[in-house]
């Protein structure tokens, strides 16, 4: 059976057992059925054999098998497999959360955004419906009121007008569609800046709630919540830790072991979604602390910038608008992952209720009595003394024990099984006990492994690869450890052993890697032969000329496949002839030569001058005759 073929009949089995549980009352996620059948199928007490087709009987006892377990009532097994697919399917990190959730309000805002950027009007009311939809938009995008309240759309048309009038439509629409787009996003954060701050001045503000004030009540009121239920949820795991110890310790068989570690691993595994819920908390209240650090700050500087003039350049405080425009969005985005938190918070308690059932207090108070419950903290206290360091015990070949003082980022290392004990899980079946760090880190295979005491941390020294295919065999009975102790390379994928002791069951198959290397060019240079490269540049320049000449001319005819075979044909011209034309003539005109003497100027025996003017001009004719 070919990959994809196999991956539909997975599909139909998934598909076939959520319809049966729909049938039978029961909506369950095509997620949460995929959990189970990979569920169905570790467990060894069921057989199931891949090694070979599965038959339609096989297909029939896994559908069966997957139905009972998903319609169990009371279990805590299956309760934390339900809230592990839930919170993998609702929980994300505050990154990838606020990264989706900027996408999908971009994407409700399309529609308003192409009617505007698409906007073809013309006509004084086709203008104004336009602008209209600019200030719906901006309301709509800001988050600041609703655009339906009137008090809220003036408010914000008159904040519109002081920095886009409706005179610049004109302009605006001649615009691309992009340039359009970011306008009215910068448009919408001035907008916002200016009605945040005139609220701060008290001369506006119509449907915008104090932020500040309302996160500042709702944060400490979350993290009390949390606490609460994790204080809750860690007495039960004291309680139920407790019990099994006792039960190991005098083989009591008096509530159910099993259901007793079904119900702590059930606890176990609400704790960690807590305390990832709590940690959310906290990083959100420092982002708050830091974004009324912020908001005040602009403030001041707004307010230190405009002061009581009547106007200011826009390139000092459209800045600050728009500054404080994003510290709004910071903390509307604070509002929206505190909700989100709590939310899953509130759904994660009844998957929970399942263990409380069936153990309650009035069974387990008689079974308590006399026993000294310890919680985690007193746990690791108890261990953390020098003389309870693996240090002074035998060294195993091979293997290191790493310590606060010899080891660089110490607290920061990724310890298997999510911190519990991996001995007290192989050998107390399935108990989940945290280990002490400062015991002493087991580093095996590129792996750390931390212990519950130094006896446990030898022990399991003493032969790593048998603890912890035992824990590998203890994950296959309760499948809801894979995610909480994270064995997901452990169980990627699912292999048979007919090598076996027992043929026909399954085990998993670990991922194997090694290191390896190989050698490559430092900075490899891929050839790139052009057959049209030209390096002169005079020959650049002569085919640049020739290309730009070939834009002015015209083609007049074409040479075809269809015209090759044409015969030539010629035409009678008469020769041009030699003519000549008289176009001009020579001709000229004399004129007299002016010529006057001026008598008198000098060679005079009087003391006054007396100069007269004698003019010597001959006419032509007397002229041509003497110099004849």
């Amino acid at each position: 059976m070919s990959r994809a073929q196999a991956e539909s009949v997975i599909k139909n089995i998934i598909r076939e057992i959520a319809q049966e549980c729909a049938v039978k009352g029961q909506a369950v996620s095509e997620t949460l059925v995929a959990f189970m059948v990979k569920a169905v199928v570790l467990d060894p007490e069921n057989q199931f054999n891949v090694e070979r087709t599965l038959t339609k009987d096989d297909v029939q006892k896994l559908i069966k098998t997957c139905v009972d377990r998903l319609l169990m009532n009371n279990s805590p097994s299956l309760d934390t497999i339900k809230m592990q697919v839930y919170f993998d399917m609702n929980y994300t990190n505050r990154s990838e959360f606020l990264e989706e959730h900027k996408r999908v309000l971009e994407s409700r805002l399309q529609p308003v955004m192409r009617e505007i950027t698409d906007s073809r009007a013309r006509t004084r009311e086709e203008l104004e419906g336009l602008y209209r939809k600019i200030v719906s938009c901006v309301l709509l995008r800001s988050g600041l009121g609703s655009p339906t309240d009137i008090s809220v759309v003036r408010e914000a048309t008159a904040a519109l007008q002081s920095v886009f009038p409706q005179t610049e439509l004109g302009t605006f629409m001649s615009l691309a569609k992009r340039d359009k787009e970011r306008q009215l996003r910068e448009l919408t954060q001035i907008v916002t800046g200016i009605r945040l701050f005139n609220k701060e001045c008290g001369k506006g503000g119509e449907g915008i709630d104090n932020l500040p004030s309302i996160l500042n009540e709702a944060i400490p009121s979350a993290t009390m919540n949390i606490e609460n239920e994790l204080n809750s949820t860690r007495l039960h795991i004291s309680r139920y830790t407790g019990l099994i110890e006792r039960q190991n310790a005098e083989n009591l068989a008096d509530p159910d072991p099993e259901l007793i570690r079904q119900a702590l691993i059930n606890c176990r595994q609400h704790e960690a979604f807590l305390k990832v819920l709590l940690t959310d908390v906290v990083v959100a209240t420092d982002q708050i602390n830091t974004l009324e650090r912020d908001l005040r700050s602009v403030l001041i500087q707004l307010q230190n910038t405009i002061q009581s003039k009547t106007a200011v350049p826009t390139n000092q405080v459209y800045p600050k608008f728009i500054s404080l425009a994003k510290i709004w969005t910071g903390f509307q985005d604070e509002m929206v992952l505190l909700s989100v938190i709590s939310n899953i918070q509130t759904n994660l308690e009844p998957f929970t209720k399942s263990h409380r059932d069936v153990l309650p207090d009035s069974l387990l108070q008689p079974l308590l009595t006399g026993l000294i419950l310890r919680s985690d903290e007193e746990r690791v206290n108890e261990t953390s003394g020098l003389d309870d360091r693996v240090e002074h015990a035998p060294q195993f070949k091979n293997l290191e024990f790493l310590f606060p003082e010899t080891t660089r980022n110490f607290s920061n290392l990724p310890l298997q099984y999510k911190g519990f004990c991996g001995f007290c899980i192989a050998t107390q079946d399935r108990l989940l006990v945290p280990g002490n760090p400062l015991i002493g880190i087991l580093r095996y295979k590129d792996h750390f492994f931390c212990f519950s005491s130094k006896d446990a941390a030898v022990k399991f020294a003493a032969d790593p690869d048998r603890f912890i295919a035992h824990i590998a065999d203890a994950a296959k009975r309760s499948p809801e450890l894979i995610q909480l102790l994270e064995l997901h390379m452990q169980f990627s994928t699912i292999t048979p052993y007919g090598k076996s002791a027992e043929p026909g069951h399954m085990i998993e198959k670990p991922l194997t890697k090694r290191d390896s290397g190989i050698q490559t060019e430092t900075h490899p240079i891929e050839s790139n032969i052009d057959p049209t490269y030209e390096w002169n540049e005079w020959e650049m320049r002569r085919k640049a000329i020739k290309l730009a000449n070939l834009r002015t001319r015209m083609t007049h005819s074409v040479q075809t496949d269809n015209s090759n075979f044409r015969r030539q044909t010629s035409t009678q011209i008469y020769l041009p002839k030699d003519s000549e034309t008289q176009t001009k003539r020579d001709q000229g005109t004399s004129v007299p030569k002016p010529s006057i003497f001026i008598a008198g100027l000098r060679g005079c025996k009087t003391t006054t001058t007396n100069a007269y003017k004698v003019d010597l001009t001959l006419d032509v004719n007397t002229h041509n005759d003497i110099c004849d």
